[in-house]
């Protein structure tokens, strides 16, 4: 490449999610490895496995929401066109999915409304550093039982988990990822819950 310009691509590289191939865009984001990846991956999917319909909130290429397919059915939300095209590529030419939709939003100007939000058992939301503030509050007005929060960023997940238990989640368990090894960055999966009788 030249100046961040491909030149030359004799193959589009691709990436596995679960048993999903993607074909990434240029300028797609991935976690830094595989590994902690998988691990983000095996939490969230412990977690939202009761879940029948789940929203996958800022959806990147699908490294959420094309495994948790394998047992879901998945709405994924993502503002970027390309990444949202690869993940909408990768699951029409999988087998063995459930129902797989996706939709091009800008989640930081408009999120998911709590009554959007109610029609899923399952929640999944990964954003940028910024944190996901106001799609946080929608969440905690809604009544979806399972939700699963991942970020890079311990402060706006702090306050974004501080929206939720003040909303009536219980938060269940936070799991360090350290993919950034020999830095003091530190990837986390956030587990909570809303009892029936707060929903």
């Amino acid at each position: 490449s030249i100046d961040d310009e491909i030149i030359i691509e004799p193959k589009k590289p691709v990436v596995m999610f679960g048993s999903v191939a993607v074909a990434l865009p240029p300028g797609a984001f991935l976690q830094a490895t595989e590994a902690a990846e998988q691990a983000m991956a095996d939490i969230v999917g412990g977690h939202l496995k009761r879940a029948k319909k789940v929203a996958d909130l800022f959806a990147g290429c699908g490294s959420f929401a094309l495994r948790l397919a394998a047992k879901s059915e998945v709405h994924a939300v993502e503002g970027d066109a390309a990444a949202l095209s690869a993940l909408d590529r990768g699951s029409r030419f999988a087998t063995g999915l459930k129902r797989v939709t996706g939709e091009r939003r800008d989640l930081f100007r408009r999120p998911l409304t709590f009554k959007e939000l109610n029609a899923f058992d399952g929640v999944v939301f990964d954003p940028p550093r910024a944190g996901a503030e106001d799609q946080s509050k929608q969440i905690a007005r809604s009544d979806v039982p399972y939700v699963a929060a991942v970020s890079c960023n311990p402060v706006t997940l702090a306050r974004d988990l501080r929206i939720l238990i003040d909303g009536g989640y219980a938060l269940k368990s936070v799991t360090p990822i350290d993919q950034f090894l020999w830095s003091p960055h530190v990837e986390a999966v956030a587990l909570l819950e809303k009892p029936k009788k707060r929903r």
